[in-house]
């Protein structure tokens, strides 16, 4: 069994436009602007292993395809517009 404390451990990282995920960093998310579908797929290359969950905007989502759902891949949402 999982401890709960696990689940609630780690990095919660926002990529895609500047204008939607700076406003994140104000909660303490790790903020990679991504004004496009090559700096977003960078920026999920980039990602570390401790990070827990990605905040996506749309067109960031829309880049990453089937990436997102890959095994291995960290909690994603996708922010609402």
């Amino acid at each position: 069994m999982t401890h709960p404390a696990a689940l609630t451990e780690g990095v919660v990282v926002a990529i895609g436009e500047r204008r939607i995920v700076d406003a994140f960093s104000l909660a303490g998310v790790e903020a990679l602007p991504a004004e496009d579908a090559a700096a977003a797929r960078a920026a999920w290359d980039s990602l570390a292993p401790d990070v827990a969950l990605v905040l996506l905007s749309a067109s960031a989502a829309d880049a990453l395809g089937d990436a997102i759902d890959a095994i291995d891949a960290p909690l994603t949402a996708v922010i609402p517009s």
